[in-house]
């Protein structure tokens, strides 16, 4: 998996100072996404060993409230099968912070399902460590600037640890 750039210390992606992931490859392709340059599963730098490191290390400060994987898309499969290591050693290191992950698949039907789009034999342990889940395509004729933590308003910020998955907002 490449990456298309690493945020520390923001706080545009989720509650709190984060640090934020945005791997590259999308296969949804919005219109007006805000990141078009990180659909292209080649575009940025190497997943590595040291990447993961760098960014364990990132989340230590205990003013650094968790990590946020936005994209291109974290929930291409090639993507989870690549994530899913980080966001174990994750919850092992800081099981007090969260995990924020942004995605244009939709949770009941894409994610869930067990014919879902981008469902994989490791979707249930990467949702396992997910709290909160941001999900559905980016819709451009409900762009919505007011909105917290999503673009248009057939997104929703789902928290994942409580039962019925309710919206956060």
């Amino acid at each position: 998996m490449k990456y298309a750039d690493i945020k520390y210390c923001d706080i545009a992606n989720g509650l709190g100072v984060r640090t934020s992931l945005f791997v590259s490859g999308c296969t949804h392709r919005c219109k007006g996404c805000f990141n078009e340059i990180a659909w292209d599963f080649d575009y940025g730098a190497e997943f590595t060993e040291e990447t993961i490191q760098a960014l364990l290390d990132s989340c230590r400060p205990p003013y650094i409230r968790g990590l946020s994987l936005l994209g291109g898309e974290p929930m291409e499969p090639v993507n989870q099968r690549a994530l899913l290591p980080l966001l174990l050693r994750f919850k092992e290191e800081f099981p007090q912070k969260d995990i924020w992950c942004y995605t244009g698949y939709t949770y009941e039907t894409d994610l869930k399902n067990p014919e879902g789009r981008a469902r994989c034999e490791v979707t249930d342990a990467f949702l396992n460590c997910v709290d909160i889940l941001v999900d559905g395509e980016f819709d451009q004729e409900q762009y919505d600037i007011s909105l917290k933590f999503r673009g248009s308003t057939n997104q929703r910020v789902l928290q994942l640890k409580k039962e019925g998955c309710p919206e956060l907002f």
